[in-house]
């Protein structure tokens, strides 16, 4: 328990002194609020430690001494912060500009090209081997009807069928994308 005396003591070496160590903080951190509570903390560091301390010491000088320690460690925190900040930064730069480098060598019509025919192989898997055999002689490689017809031994009809019976499977497999490019 303090005793009066020493409530006093206190109270005159922070009137005598706190103006002049927040300006010294103030002058190296250039922030009001944190040379307040520098300062602030070293007079507490002092009173905590006084009875430590021999009879001559310079209190002043004590108190100052903290202080100039209290401001190095937070310029070096800062600089440490803004450091970091700094990297984060430059990292971010670079991720944006391979985003925008890989957006400018984007092709969307390349991309949509092999998406599709990714997908058109994907159902000519799902189709039967006869459905998918006349599908390609029909698309691929410009058969008529008559043509299929004849190398199968099928009637015009049946082809047909079968045609009809792929063009549904891709339309089905090919839907999402067939609105995106409707959308485009």
């Amino acid at each position: 328990m303090e005793t009066a005396s020493e409530i006093k003591a206190f109270n005159k070496l922070f009137a005598d002194y706190h103006g002049l160590f927040v300006r010294f903080a103030n002058t190296y951190l250039q922030d009001e609020a944190a040379a307040e509570d520098i300062a602030v903390e070293g007079i507490m560091y002092y009173w905590e430690n006084r009875h430590s301390l021999s009879s001559d010491s310079n209190i002043p000088a004590y108190i100052l001494e903290a202080i100039k320690h209290k401001c190095l460690n937070y310029l070096r925190h800062l600089r440490v912060r803004e450091d970091v900040e700094q990297r984060i930064q430059e990292h971010q730069q670079r991720v944006n500009s391979l985003r925008i480098a890989t957006l400018e060598a984007c092709d969307p019509q390349e991309i949509f090209s092999s998406e599709a025919g990714r997908l058109v192989d994907e159902a000519l898997a799902m189709m039967s081997d006869k459905t998918r055999r006349i599908f390609i002689m029909s698309r691929y490689e410009n058969k008529t009807y008559p043509e299929i017809a004849a190398y199968f031994s099928l009637s015009v009809k049946s082809v047909e069928f079968h045609i009809s019976k792929a063009l549904k499977i891709l339309k089905v497999k090919l839907k999402d994308y067939m609105t995106i490019v409707l959308f485009m």
